[in-house]
């Protein structure tokens, strides 16, 4: 599996973040950026900041200190959301009676009227989304009757029906067997060959390794590596020691190893 090199278009910049939770220190002078095309993986331990900097950067989280650009814009001054589709960890949400097709059709409302029925145009929309993820079959399924890395998938089709240009997601592979996580990554090479950018956060890169053009490495609220997958699992291994178990060799074979380690929300 193969993916496109990204180009020079920035469509995340992150210069000097600091971030405060409960007035304790989350986030420490951190700078990033995403190119269009570009998948990077945010890496660390429990409780390293990778969440709280996703959040930051959707202005989900508020910033103490540093800037943000969006596509070029100042974060305090974007306002095309549409551009991004965000995943977050998966939780129970109270779904239990919605189809698949409604939840994706969820996604499409930023773009629609309000009080009005979806146009055709929305309706393709899902059927493209719900197709790229391939789960076309399933459209008038309810969820939970779905398997987890379904449901998964699922709302990663929701991010994708609004047609953005960056998709974001926080631990899409967090109890996911092996097999969806196989399905996720040719989803995502899928939508990397179009020329979408992905920021993700990952504990397991597993079947995701050859989709990653550079791994963000972060201890403590700090970047320690900015760089490429092997050169973090070489150069850091012992850093993310404290915060979880040892990283190891399946990260670049595609092998995923039990993981009874996740926890349920990082901040």
């Amino acid at each position: 599996m193969s993916v496109n090199a990204p180009d020079d278009r920035i469509v995340v910049m992150a210069e000097d973040l600091t971030v405060q939770l409960g007035g304790l220190p989350v986030l420490r002078g951190v700078s990033l950026t995403v190119h269009q095309g570009e998948a990077v993986a945010l890496l660390g331990g429990n409780g390293s900041g990778k969440s709280t900097l996703v959040r930051s950067l959707l202005r989900l989280t508020p910033i103490e200190r540093g800037r943000v650009e969006l596509f070029g814009t100042e974060q305090s001054q974007f306002t095309q959301w549409s551009r991004i589709g965000y995943v977050p960890q998966r939780s129970p949400v109270g779904l239990s009676r919605a189809k698949v097709k409604e939840v994706v059709g969820s996604g499409r409302l930023g773009r629609r009227r309000p009080f009005l029925p979806a146009s055709a145009a929305d309706r393709a929309a899902v059927r493209a989304a719900l197709e790229t993820v391939r789960l076309a079959d399933r459209a008038d399924d309810e969820l939970t009757h779905l398997s987890g890395g379904q449901q998964q998938r699922v709302l990663i089709a929701r991010a994708l029906v609004g047609e953005p240009e960056l998709l974001v997601l926080d631990e899409p592979t967090a109890g996911v067997d092996l097999e969806h996580q196989q399905i996720l990554a040719d989803v995502l090479a899928t939508l990397l060959d179009r020329g979408l950018a992905v920021l993700v956060v990952l504990h397991e890169v597993g079947p995701l390794s050859p989709l990653i053009h550079r791994a963000v490495v972060l201890r403590e609220g700090r970047v320690i590596h900015d760089g490429t997958l092997p050169e973090a699992l070489h150069s850091h291994v012992d850093d993310l020691h404290e915060y979880e178990p040892p990283l190891r060799a399946h990260w670049l074979d595609g092998a995923v190893a039990p993981d009874d380690h996740r926890s349920g929300g990082e901040r």
